[in-house]
C-alpha cells in the first residue's frame, strides 16, 4: 500500500465519509503512530491510525454496500445521536458492514437516502462539482404565486449565497395547499425549506423521490434494499458527466 492521505484511508476503511474524516482530523481526534495528525498527512500499511484512541481496522478485502433507504419522518440522519433521538442507523443495522449516509435529510423530511461503506463513491456524489440532481415532492402552504416560483427557480439568496437555478413544476394547486416538484443540483443544509421560507411559503411536507437516475419507487417507509447493478452504473455515469 502506497502512502495515501489519512482521510482517504479512513473513508475507504468504512469508518465514515471523507468529509467527516477531514473534520475528525481537524478537530484532533485522529493520530498516526500515537501522534496527532493534520490534514495533508499521509500513511501506509506500516502506520497505525487511531480515532479517539481506537485503532482503525483496515480490511484487506472488502465488500462494498450501496443501499437505498426510505427514511421516515422523525428520524435524524446521524449514525448516533447525543439526544437519544431516533436515528437512521437503527434502520440499517442489519447490514453486515458499517455503512453511513451519503448526505442527509432533516428530521422532518422523508424519502430517498443512500448509504455506503465506499468512501470514494460517497465523496463523488456529495462533491459540489458532481451536480447530481435531486428531486423533491414539496407540499407548501397557503398558495403560491408566479413571482414566488420565478424567484426560487432563478436562484435565491440563503445563508449569504445564491442558490443555483432549479426546475419547479406545480403538481397540485388547491385552496390553501400546493404540491411542487423541485429539482436541485446542490445539497446545502435544509436548502429546500430555506428557499421556500425566503419567499414566504410554509413547508408542510418534504419528500426526496430521486437522486440522479435512482428513484425511490415503491419502497416502503423504513425499508431498505441494495442498489441494482443498473442503478449503480447509471449513478456512476451521472457522476462522471
Amino acid at each position: 500500500m502506497e502512502k495515501q492521505r489519512i482521510q482517504k484511508i479512513i473513508a475507504e476503511a468504512g469508518y465514515c465519509s471523507r468529509r467527516k474524516a477531514e473534520e475528525l482530523i481537524s478537530s484532533g481526534h485522529v493520530k498516526i503512530n500515537g501522534r496527532p495528525c493534520k490534514l495533508g498527512d499521509k500513511a501506509d500499511s506500516k502506520d497505525i491510525i487511531s480515532i479517539d484512541g481506537e485503532n482503525l481496522k483496515i480490511p484487506k478485502k472488502r465488500h462494498y454496500y450501496y443501499i437505498m433507504l426510505h427514511k421516515p419522518r422523525g428520524y435524524v440522519t446521524t449514525m448516533s445521536d447525543e439526544f437519544d433521538r431516533k436515528s437512521v442507523s437503527e434502520l440499517v443495522k442489519d447490514i453486515p458492514e458499517r455503512v453511513y449516509p451519503i448526505g442527509r435529510l432533516d428530521k422532518n423530511s422523508e424519502g430517498l437516502l443512500l448509504f455506503t461503506n465506499d468512501g470514494k463513491f460517497a465523496n463523488d456524489i456529495m462533491h459540489p462539482s458532481g451536480h447530481i440532481s435531486k428531486i423533491y415532492r414539496v407540499t407548501v402552504r397557503p398558495g403560491i404565486t408566479d413571482e414566488q416560483l420565478v424567484k426560487m427557480s432563478e436562484g435565491i439568496e440563503i445563508d449569504g449565497k445564491k442558490t443555483l437555478p432549479c426546475t419547479i413544476n406545480v403538481l397540485v394547486n388547491e385552496n390553501g395547499r400546493v404540491v411542487l416538484q423541485m429539482v436541485i443540483k446542490e445539497g446545502r443544509n435544509r436548502q429546500i425549506r430555506k428557499m421556500c421560507e425566503a419567499v414566504g411559503l410554509e413547508v408542510a411536507r418534504l419528500k426526496r423521490t430521486a437522486i440522479g437516475p435512482v428513484k425511490l419507487g415503491m419502497l416502503k417507509p423504513g425499508a431498505h434494499r441494495e442498489l441494482t447493478n443498473e442503478e449503480l452504473r447509471a449513478l456512476r455515469s451521472a457522476i462522471s458527466k
